[in-house]
């Protein structure tokens, strides 16, 4: 323990000192006693508390006045807190396959809603970024604290006629997470969450890459797998036709990810879990030592030791001391 103020503790010197004169006062009693009456006939004439009851009123406002002289220091403590510092990195598909109308609205509204609710329930303290990607990848939100930037983001996030490169986008999302400062020489946890209908069609990274990456990072990958094996995308032609092109769900890249990164693979929307995603994160944390100032608890135990010590004085003897 430590004090804002150590010098006011020399007003503690007073409590040995009120200890001192009380004990010298009770010695003194008897002896002002027998300027009335012999002490041989005391007992006879006045009935005399037991000692306990005598001294303990004095002791809780010895005590209590201690208390209140360590408050007027302003003692200070240290505890152990959770850390509330963590990344929690969105990877969103964008691919001209998240166009089908298989989840409703979109593949992509549901896989924003879904994004959303990872932003609604972010722990306090913690980070987030967006990376949106198709055939190449794009850092929407930098890890940042103002979710309002993350929602914008993905608010604005549509598809386009390119392909997917799923992997590309795991191996930044690894980069993004591994690019926030340490403090104390120790990098703040991160989480990787990815909705996409799977597949790879480009990219340069290999899944067993980007998973590789992401386990030595420590950085786990969920994986969201959005619409199912009917998929179908109406995409306009040359002569004002529309070709429809088939563009069933691809499951088993983001299952290796997942798989091999130390994270899971969810199918579907309905089925994401984000208190358990966070819930795993929130147990990598770790915790650290916060200063915090007991000067309240103090006063308010002094205080209430006082009157505690007053009420039984004058219940018992009908003074306060």
């Amino acid at each position: 323990m430590s004090f804002s103020n150590p010098a006011l503790l020399v007003w503690l010197l007073a409590v040995p000192i009120a200890a001192a004169w009380y004990l010298w006062f009770e010695q003194r009693r008897d002896q002002r006693a027998a300027a009335w009456a012999p002490l041989s006939l005391l007992p006879n004439m006045v009935e005399r508390p037991p000692a306990w009851r005598r001294h303990l009123p004095v002791a809780l406002l010895l005590v209590g006045a201690t208390s209140l002289l360590v408050g007027f220091a302003r003692p200070q403590t240290s505890i152990r807190v959770k850390r509330q510092d963590a990344t929690a990195i969105l990877v969103l598909d964008v691919s001209g396959s998240m166009a089908a109308r298989d989840s409703k609205p979109t593949r992509l509204g549901a896989a924003r809603a879904a994004a959303q609710r990872y932003v609604d329930k972010l722990p306090k303290g913690y980070r987030m970024a967006l990376i949106t990607f198709s055939d190449h990848t794009t850092l929407s939100a930098a890890p940042t604290h103002n979710l309002a930037l993350v929602r914008a983001a993905i608010a604005r996030a549509r598809t386009g006629p390119q392909g997917t490169a799923l992997s590309d986008a795991v191996a930044r999302a690894v980069t993004v997470g591994r690019s926030v400062p340490a403090k104390k020489g120790k990098r703040p946890p991160a989480v990787i969450v990815v909705f996409s209908d799977g597949g790879q069609t480009a990219g340069r990274v290999t899944p067993e890459q980007a998973a590789q990456r992401a386990a030595s990072a420590r950085i786990p990958v969920t994986a969201v797998g959005v619409g199912t094996p009917d998929g179908v995308v109406l995409q306009p032609v040359q002569g004002g036709y529309t070709e429809r092109i088939q563009v069933p769900t691809q499951p088993a890249v983001l299952q290796s990810i997942a798989k091999r990164s130390g994270g899971q693979y969810v199918s579907g929307i309905g089925a994401v879990d984000v208190k358990a995603t966070y819930a795993e994160l929130g147990s990598r944390v770790g915790h650290t030592h916060k200063t915090v100032e007991v000067t309240p608890v103090a006063a308010a135990g002094g205080l209430a030791l006082i009157l505690a010590g007053a009420f039984l004085s004058g219940l018992w003897f009908r003074r306060l001391v």
